[in-house]
């Protein structure tokens, strides 16, 4: 296969996969800034594709237009109302990227055609997860649907994230692999797995908070967290059990791998984001839940996930390639070789 094709499949690929993130980010801050129902309808705004800047350019009884169909207290607001619809485009644009990362795929199918079916079945899970959205608004931010909405947003990232490993499982490094101790495969297996039931857990915390800060009218943030229920607890307990798995899985990536591999310098960026995730949820819990930390939670969250995901794909690649050295060698020594 040509090198340059392999070459461009790898960079748009991870570039949607940044994409993708940013959006995960934008998503955050939109739902924290309160604008995730700054447009009432989808996909249009409003009923417009380019929303309005002013509440003149709407109906006179737009409210009561918007009341009928469920949406109770629809208010037009500028502001919410632009940061929402700015947060539909970059979806747009990540749906644009999918695509082109699905048709740089073809070049795989004789190569190996599981990329090219990975990346089809990428782009037709952002097709998913528009519709999702779509119902996400419909539902008025239903606790259930914000949930799974987050969910389908990391299938999405492990997707693109499998077809770019695998386009590249020919040149993973195998130095130092062979000599890690085998549960680490099981290890990767349980904290990708406690990540995403921890991320679970912080949205059904997240959408206590919101229900809190709306009976609260948003005043009084002290005493926010004395008002969660009991999950809120678990998921503080259950992240530091997260935290000495992961930090056992990055010591021992660190002391077995020589120096300059992959799969070391994911660990160290595995432990950056372990530490400034600690430091996040410090400060939530001192400043009472500022805005603007939680957005950042969930994005580091998610970020852990796609490098606790990176490590295990990469590690998956490295024992497929000294095992089909080792099963090569002994076809060489062997009576049947030549």
């Amino acid at each position: 296969m040509n090198p340059a094709q392999i070459s461009r499949f790898r960079n748009l690929g991870l570039t949607t996969v940044i994409a993708v993130y940013i959006l995960i980010l934008v998503g955050g801050a939109v739902r924290a800034s309160g604008a995730g129902m700054g447009c009432p309808d989808w996909p249009t705004c409003f009923g417009q594709w380019v929303p309005p800047t002013s509440e003149q350019q709407l109906p006179a009884d737009y409210q009561q237009i918007y009341a009928d169909r469920g949406y109770a207290e629809t208010r037009f607001n500028v502001r919410k109302t632009w940061i929402e619809y700015l947060n539909r485009l970059l979806g747009v644009s990540i749906g644009i990227f999918i695509f082109l990362t699905m048709l740089a795929s073809r070049h795989f199918r004789k190569y190996d055609v599981v990329v090219t079916w990975v990346c089809i079945a990428a782009f037709l899970a952002v097709a998913f997860q528009g519709w999702l959205g779509s119902r996400v608004v419909a539902s008025n931010l239903r606790p259930g649907m914000i949930t799974l909405h987050m969910l389908m947003a990391q299938c999405i990232v492990a997707m693109l994230l499998y077809g770019v490993v695998r386009s590249q499982r020919e040149v993973v490094p195998m130095s130092g692999v062979a000599r890690l101790p085998a549960v680490v495969n099981k290890v990767l297996i349980a904290v990708m797995l406690m990540t995403i039931v921890q991320m679970v857990m912080g949205t059904q915390v997240r959408e206590s908070v919101d229900i809190i800060a709306k009976a609260m009218n948003n005043a009084s943030r002290e005493l926010w967290i004395e008002r969660l229920n009991v999950i809120f607890y678990v998921h503080r307990s259950f992240s530091s059990i997260i935290l000495f798995t992961n930090l056992w899985l990055v010591w021992t990536l660190w002391k077995t791998l020589p120096s300059g591999h992959l799969m070391r310098s994911f660990a160290v960026g595995l432990l950056v984001l372990l530490i400034a995730t600690i430091l996040l949820g410090v400060t939530m819990d001192r400043l009472h839940i500022p805005a603007f930390a939680q957005p950042l939670h969930l994005w580091f969250a998610s970020l852990i996930f796609g490098v606790q995901f990176t490590i295990f794909l990469l590690y998956r690649a490295a024992l497929r390639r000294l095992h089909t050295n080792d099963s090569s060698v002994v076809l060489q020594g062997s009576p049947l070789a030549g």
